[in-house]
């Protein structure tokens, strides 16, 4: 068993490709028998998540700072909360619980998240995993941005290559799968 950190909105969003995504995630994630490890909220694609791995019989743990448990977002049915003091803490737990990080569709906090993660790869201060589920193309744009850095040379091909993207939770879970593998050996 895996832990994957989901990064994702505490809302829903508009298409409904999003809901549908998020909860086809959760329930690969409890059927390959990994751990969803995430921001703890009962909210929007994040609560959608957690449900969805839960009802497949999937171990959740959440991480969530005492100011929004305190604001009645946490999500109580979770086998494991960690309340933490602030966002920063949130982050750093997030990320020691995990083997693997995923973003979903979200907004600022999951872009900041998402890049947080994978510039501490790129640093050398670990060496998980990373991907984004590119739900009706919801990270294309961005994908395509991040080609245009390497092309423009801010950014090394070998360090883009590194953020992987699918279009499915399947095709996205085999592949960081591999990626697991990979670095297990």
């Amino acid at each position: 068993m895996s832990r994957f950190c989901v990064y994702l909105g505490s809302r829903d969003g508009r298409d409904p490709a999003f809901l549908e995504a998020t909860r086809a995630l959760g329930r690969e994630l409890a059927a390959r028998g990994h751990c969803l490890v995430y921001g703890g909220a009962r909210i929007g694609l994040m609560g959608a998540l957690a449900n969805a791995v839960l009802e497949g019989g999937g171990d959740v743990i959440g991480v969530m700072p005492d100011h929004l448990v305190e604001r009645e977002q946490a999500h109580q049915g979770l086998p494991t909360l960690i309340r933490v003091n602030n966002m920063h803490e949130r982050k750093a737990s997030m990320a020691a619980h995990a083997d693997a990080f995923i973003a979903l569709p979200g907004g600022i906090g999951t872009l900041e998240e998402l890049f947080e993660a994978w510039t501490w790869q790129y640093l050398g201060l670990h060496d998980k995993p990373i991907g984004v589920l590119d739900t009706a193309g919801f990270y294309s744009p961005l994908l395509t941005f991040l080609d245009s850095t390497v092309e423009h040379g801010f950014l090394n091909a070998r360090t883009r290559s590194c953020l992987i993207d699918a279009e499915e939770p399947a095709a996205l879970l085999d592949a960081l799968e591999a990626r697991l593998a990979e670095t297990a050996t």
